[in-house]
């Protein structure tokens, strides 16, 4: 059955009952693990060590319920309103109702265009040859479109309600329980899937920096927050290899020869509910499959990593700009964080805020208003830090 998956041309019917087997066995896998439930904080603010060591021992925590139903509305409708009015193509300047589309504001397209139920990275060298291995591409209902939305690109700026996830007290504390009061923001970024339409993520693994650092450890490439708007599904969820994260070296090419498709053994499906949030160590082996399922999944993406893994440290970003990571520039992409908490501070004032502790005493300096959203908040996202 693997070979059929990887030499056939499958129509998206075919491939959805072709994966029923290997989707059925990682769910029971998945349940099994039982590391999931909510965001557990002591008296001290603190996240629960129980959960502190599921993360370290698997690589990845499923946190229920984070997102209440109204903000899971406001984070839907501002989702929503981002594809409605999206180009009809990447070059275009106008929606699919002949308005001018929206994100020509900003400097960074951010709309991510892809063929229905392809895959546009594995066997490439794009994303620094990440991704090694092609996934199966199906072929989609007659009808589909030419090109579908696959990703949003600087979340913070585009949508309100999510610079107010951004700025979470529970998410927060839970980030730097992980890596440390002085966390620093990678990227934020949404996975849009389609029912029938979503492309596929081929295998990887995101860090590319530290694998051969001295002091490299489990957690050297820090995590993503990703936060589902809808239910993930086996079918159009993000896939994962538990434990990866700590091993080293490993030949993703290999191993698909190995299963003798892209269906690796020992893989799992990230399953949960809208709402939840999923933390995801950057380490770990990951990919999703061409969504041939008729569930719609919306992930809103959030990194973060420890400040030391980036202070001074010179890297190629994905574009080919080498950048070196000063205290200066650290300092203003930070901004975006307490920025984040004085929004969600001014929608949700009966919570009690974050602190975070590396910008304690510049509140005034990062509030969120209009000034803010002009000259800190719009084109953010240009100061991305990555490794």
């Amino acid at each position: 059955m693997n070979k059929v998956i990887a030499d056939s041309v499958l129509t998206a019917s075919a491939h959805a009952e072709a994966m029923k087997e290997y989707f059925a066995k990682g769910i029971e896998q998945a349940r099994a693990l039982g590391n999931r439930g909510p965001i557990r904080l002591g008296r001290d603010g603190k996240l629960h060590p129980d959960i502190l060591d599921a993360y370290w021992e698997l690589g990845f925590y499923v946190f229920e319920g984070v997102v209440g139903p109204e903000e899971l509305a406001e984070l839907r409708a501002d989702v929503a309103t981002m594809l409605d009015h999206a180009p009809v193509s990447p070059d275009a300047t106008l929606d699919a109702k002949g308005r001018p589309a929206f994100g020509r504001e900003f400097t960074r397209p951010p709309y991510r265009f892809a063929k229905p139920l392809s895959d546009p990275l594995g066997g490439t060298s794009q994303n620094k040859g990440r991704h090694p291995v092609k996934m199966h591409e199906a072929t989609p209902d007659e009808g589909a479109p030419a090109l579908t939305v696959e990703l949003l690109h600087g979340n913070l700026h585009l949508m309100d309600a999510a610079l107010r996830l951004y700025g979470h007290p529970g998410l927060m504390a839970v980030a730097e329980a992980v890596l440390g009061p002085d966390f620093v923001p990678y990227n934020e970024v949404t996975f849009i899937k389609q029912p029938g339409l979503g492309p596929s993520v081929a295998w990887h693994r995101d860090g590319t920096t530290h694998w051969d650092s001295p002091d490299w450890d489990h957690g050297a490439h820090g995590f993503n927050f990703m936060t589902q708007l809808y239910p993930s599904t086996a079918g159009n969820c993000v896939w994962i290899l538990p434990g990866s994260h700590k091993i080293r070296r490993l030949d993703i090419k290999q191993m698909v020869l190995d299963a003798g498709s892209e269906r690796i053994p020992g893989t799992i499906p990230l399953l949960g509910e809208a709402g939840d949030t999923f933390m995801l160590n950057r380490q770990m082996v990951h990919g999703s499959f061409a969504n041939t399922s008729p569930d719609l999944r919306v992930t809103l993406n959030m990194g973060f990593f420890p400040r030391a893994r980036v202070q001074d440290v010179t890297v190629t970003h994905l574009d080919g700009r080498v950048v070196t990571f000063t205290s200066e520039q650290i300092h203003e992409r930070t901004r975006m964080i307490a920025i984040g908490i004085d929004a969600r501070r001014q929608r949700f004032p009966e919570e009690t805020p974050y602190r975070y502790q590396p910008l304690a005493g510049e509140e005034n300096e990062n509030r969120w208003n209009e000034e803010t959203r002009l000259n800190v908040v719009k084109d953010y996202n240009l100061r991305d830090m990555y490794i």
